[in-house]
């Protein structure tokens, strides 16, 4: 076969030498000098579309998203399939990261995904939705992500708009230096899943960056609730109001990194465990519904609040006020 006048061959030697060398130095983090590898092996094969995928793989580990933009559309353009093709998603992330929204859409119609307001084949007509300048928005439903995924790993529900982004719709803990309605950009393959109470298992992707900040800050607060419904109206008052709040006493289980990247319950779990937390089961208004059925009721409890600075006190003053026999509030502070 014949692309733009080459012939198409199997890579030679020395390219796969150039390239497993890189992916070792990608390993251990070297990646400027992956880089050089990378964009030798490109030199070498320049007719080959694994070449340009994986020259946009490293630009995506880096987050050079022009770069990794260039390299990907080097690559599709040598693709023998139509649909599909991981070259694509990648293509799709970057066009995301940078807001390239037409890019984006072409990139999930070329993988295989329908796209709103795209026509399913060439020549049909749109739906009319979601101009092309406009964010590609596909409410995918629920999932987790997994915040700081090389660091003090995090895992949180939230809402996908698109194959690339998500919604933090928990409360997360500050030591992810994320907040409550952040919208991160994820990557395209699940680490790991977690299976709800109803039976449905919701994929864990691992957060690239931060795409778009969240204005509102998040408090933690000492709680004095006598029964778990008075905690459950804290909840309910904070996301009637359109923030949240989320009972960090019940809600976090810590665990360690292998059972965080696998298949686990999103209910609590059992042991001891390490590393990353789940907050609760995605489907209620706010983090309600993540609870462990005969527990203790301890009154004391650690709360999570994400509320304008303006707001938050009025919020805990009035979840008082309904009911003063049996709550109390102290030590608000800002920690996020």
């Amino acid at each position: 076969m014949r692309i733009f006048g080459k012939v198409r061959h199997r890579p030679s030697a020395s390219w796969r030498q150039a390239t497993d060398r890189a992916f070792t130095l990608i390993g251990d983090g070297r990646y400027e000098d992956a880089g050089a590898l990378l964009t030798r092996a490109a030199d070498l094969e320049p007719w080959l579309a694994e070449s340009w995928f994986n020259l946009a793989l490293l630009h995506k580990f880096r987050h050079d998203w022009e770069q990794a933009r260039a390299a990907g559309l080097r690559a599709v353009a040598l693709l023998d399939k139509d649909t599909g093709a991981p070259d694509w998603w990648n293509v799709g992330i970057a066009a995301t990261a940078l807001q390239d929204w037409p890019l984006a859409r072409r990139a999930w119609q070329a993988y295989g995904l329908r796209v709103p307001g795209v026509p399913a084949r060439p020549g049909a007509a749109g739906t009319g939705l979601g101009a092309v300048g406009e964010p590609v928005g596909m409410d995918l439903g629920s999932a987790a992500v997994r915040l700081s995924p090389e660091g003090e790993a995090e895992v949180v529900w939230g809402r996908r708009l698109d194959p690339a982004r998500m919604e933090v719709l928990s409360i997360p803990l500050p030591s992810s230096g994320r907040r409550w309605g952040e919208v991160v950009l994820h990557d395209g393959a699940a680490n790991g899943e977690r299976i709800t109470s109803a039976g449905p298992a919701y994929p864990v992707f691992d957060e690239i960056e931060l795409w778009a900040p969240s204005p509102v800050p998040t408090w933690v607060v000492l709680l004095e609730a006598a029964t778990e419904a008075d905690r459950d109206a804290l909840e309910r008052l904070a996301s009637d109001a359109g923030f949240a709040a989320e009972d960090w006493s019940s809600s976090v289980r810590l665990l360690c990194r292998t059972c965080s990247e696998g298949s686990m319950p999103s209910a609590e779990g059992e042991g001891e465990h390490l590393d990353p937390h789940d907050h609760s089961e995605p489907g209620h208004p706010g983090p309600l519904g993540h609870r462990t059925a005969g527990e203790l009721w301890s009154p004391e409890r650690e709360c999570g609040i994400a509320a304008p600075p303006g707001l938050v006190r009025g919020l805990l003053d009035s979840w008082v006020a309904d009911s003063p026999d049996g709550r109390e509030w102290r030590d608000l502070e800002e920690v996020c």
